[in-house]
């Protein structure tokens, strides 16, 4: 059973009027009074470092930081009145407790990954309480436990596992920068996730501030502190491979062959499909459709060899390109990053940013060859989409663009996609992946919304669960 629970600190009375002196909101102000009043602040240099208004010359730098879509980092984007960075969480309870006093929204950051950016957009005005500051991390290997702060990277987390043991992991996502924070509370998933289930799954406490200021849970019901995470064994050594197929080498076939025993699998084995746009001469204005399989097994080859010659003959496993290497060098082979490069999990941010738009299905029945083709045939629109498609009977199209006068174009393409796979994926409700947000399915309204405005969309994230 997970607990909730927070202690609650003393709260200290002081006031700093220059913090916000040149903030024009009354209702910002009010908050950041607030705020102050209830905040655990000692001298006026702790305030000037959690409270970063408008004026500081460190607004532009902490609130873009963590924006990973160029869709939202434009000047038409909407920018917070503030940007609260607790130090402990004290700050937390004092920034929920003077939200709800002043009536003023606030968006809760961990990574910023968020994919249609609500951690850190509003159409009202609001405050992002950034949780980049509260990201410690203790490895407990005797009792196969961490407590991880929520603003920690997943990339931090493995890196401190990793430090202390070659034969512990934990079953979270692929990309090294996403937030512990949102990643668990989403779902969370990764490689380890047949064998182990979900990051959410692995959760054994929390320590949460919910309306109150005083415990909750999720993101939408409370500001999640940390989490205490099962730690999974894993061998010393697991094996990787990675096999690529054209639809002109039968890559339809084999996808259509991977649908009917994604889930006979054995659990200690990995193999999702990456669906790609490449480059060839000839038709289709000189590409093609390139299907990935990706592996990871947590054992040696050998053991594994036997049952995909038995149940997928036809994909020929090449015994020269299987790799060993420990789980942590998965993570950076899995992200595509070099394997001798561990500290690249400590970087927080990410060299590129792109525009980007994506959409989830879970897929219960295998979808015909013809409507594969059919898929295929609409990717070849756009260049740069790519599908993942993963053994939990989930499938993700991604669309990526440079150019802001692409996006109406590109985000249209995703949207008659979406329309045109609707006879091969789940109904009644029409499922999605929470952590791969989409506002096309609906939203809530800033304020007072309803069970029943809310169950549009929330249906489909949580099917009849609510």
């Amino acid at each position: 059973m997970v607990t909730v629970h927070m202690k609650l600190v003393p709260l200290l009375f002081i006031i700093f009027n220059s913090v916000w002196s040149t903030t024009s909101n009354s209702a910002t102000q009010s908050f950041l009074h607030c705020f102050t009043s209830h905040s655990h602040i000692q001298n006026f240099n702790s305030s000037s470092k959690i409270i970063i208004a408008k004026n500081s010359s460190a607004y532009s730098s902490v609130l873009e930081s963590s924006i990973r879509n160029l869709r939202f980092l434009n000047p038409s984007t909407p920018k917070p009145e503030a940007i609260i960075t607790p130090l402990h969480g004290s700050h937390v309870q004092a920034a929920i407790i003077c939200s709800k006093k002043e009536g003023i929204l606030i968006r809760i950051r961990s990574g910023g990954h968020d994919y249609e950016g609500l951690s850190y957009l509003s159409e009202t005005p609001f405050i992002i309480i950034d949780l980049f500051n509260l990201r410690s991390i203790d490895i407990d290997i005797e009792n196969e436990s961490a407590w991880v702060e929520s603003g920690a990277t997943v990339g931090e987390f493995y890196y401190a596992i990793a430090q202390k043991s070659k034969v512990y992991g934990f079953p979270g996502g692929i990309c090294h920068t996403v937030g512990v924070g949102g990643h668990i509370s989403g779902g969370g998933f990764g490689t380890l996730f047949r064998k182990y289930g979900l990051a959410a799954d692995n959760v054994l406490d929390a320590k949460i501030v919910d309306v109150n200021g005083e415990g909750g849970g999720g993101s939408s019901f409370g500001v999640i502190l940390a989490w205490k995470l099962r730690l999974v064994p894993v061998p010393p050594s697991v094996t990787v491979y990675r096999e690529s197929k054209t639809t002109e080498q039968g890559a339809t076939k084999f996808v259509s062959k991977w649908q009917v025993i994604a889930d006979r699998i054995p659990e200690e084995h990995f193999l999702r499909l990456l669906v790609q746009v490449a480059n060839r001469a000839g038709k289709n204005d000189g590409k093609t459709i390139t299907v990935i399989f990706d592996f990871l097994f947590l054992e040696t080859f050998e053991k594994l060899l036997p049952w995909m010659q038995d149940n997928f003959p036809d994909l020929c496993l090449d015994q020269t390109k299987f790799t060993e290497m420990s789980w942590i060098e998965s993570v950076l082979y899995f992200e595509g990053l070099p394997s001798n490069a561990e500290d690249v999990l400590l970087q927080r941010t990410e060299p590129s940013k792109r525009f980007f738009k994506a959409k989830s299905d879970s897929v219960t029945e295998p979808i015909s060859e013809a409507g594969l083709e059919d898929l295929w045939q609409k990717m070849l629109q756009l260049e740069a989409s790519e599908l993942i498609l993963t053994p939990y009977g989930g499938r993700m199209i991604f669309g990526l663009w440079n150019d802001d006068k692409e996006t109406e174009k590109n985000i249209g393409w995703l949207r008659r996609l979406y329309a045109s796979m609707a006879p091969y994926v789940s109904k009644s409700p029409r499922a999605a992946y929470m952590n791969y947000r989409d506002l096309d399915l609906g939203r809530n309204k800033d304020v007072n919304t309803s069970y029943a405005e809310a169950s549009i969309w929330g249906l489909k994230y949580f099917k009849n669960k609510l």
